[in-house]
């Protein structure tokens, strides 16, 4: 299959809005079943399991089994990232002077998880933090962590040398934050650091979404350790 029509297949299989939907549901890094999904999309099961075959057949999903049941989750990073980058394009402007973008629900602006690493006000607001203290250099495309951020990481009890051993996988990169309109922090790192903050109780999820809420005791060592002022 050529390069185009393997484009156009990719883009005909995300345009649908079941599939969209159901793609979308995903993007909180949690594997979920057919039947949640087809819930989650608002059709019929059998509809559900002919859109999750055609997407793991083409690389958007994999599954997961365990026993009798079958778990979907995103395949990889890099699909997460084109279904955060259509949100952006997809998001309507308005005519009005102030233009508001990304999610209407106040919780996902501010804070929520992008796949595996935090996004929102909170993800922009640690990657800034980490930027202005010189931890972090962030470019276009690809970021990479300074010696003192290399310090900072080993004080927070974080193996970067474990993390950079990841196959397959980028280390540090930024991600334009759907609302935000700025870059929060992905790549392994991205997850690393979202992974310890859910690990040491700094935030927590909201039931039923990606939104992710930050602990009073998160809200200490953020400022502490990261330099995050959320206030």
């Amino acid at each position: 299959m050529s390069n185009t029509a393997r484009f156009a297949e990719i883009a005909a299989l995300a345009g649908d809005p079941g599939r969209a939907s159901m793609l979308t549901g995903l993007m909180d890094g949690r594997a979920l079943t057919a039947g949640e999904l087809a819930q989650l999309a608002g059709i019929t099961a059998q509809t559900a399991s002919s859109h999750l075959m055609r997407m793991t057949e083409a690389g958007l999903l994999q599954v997961e089994k365990q026993g009798r049941h079958r778990y979907h989750r995103l395949a990889s990073p890099a699909v997460a990232q084109m279904i955060e980058s259509i949100m952006q394009i997809a998001t309507p402007g308005t005519p009005s002077k102030t233009v508001r973008t990304g999610p209407r629900d106040a919780a996902l602006r501010a804070g929520r998880t992008c796949y595996d690493h935090l996004a929102g006000k909170l993800g922009v607001s640690i990657a800034d933090a980490l930027v202005g203290a010189g931890h972090l250099e962030l470019g276009f495309d690809a970021g990479e962590l300074t010696d003192s951020g290399l310090s900072l990481f080993d004080r927070l009890g974080m193996d970067i040398g474990a993390i950079h051993q990841k196959k397959g996988r980028i280390l540090c990169r930024p991600c334009l934050d759907w609302s935000e309109r700025r870059p929060h922090l992905a790549g392994a790192i991205g997850a690393a650091l979202c992974s310890h903050c859910f690990d040491k109780g700094w935030i927590r999820r909201a039931d039923g979404t990606r939104a992710v809420s930050v602990t009073p005791n998160g809200q200490r060592h953020l400022r502490e350790a990261l330099g995050v002022n959320l206030m």
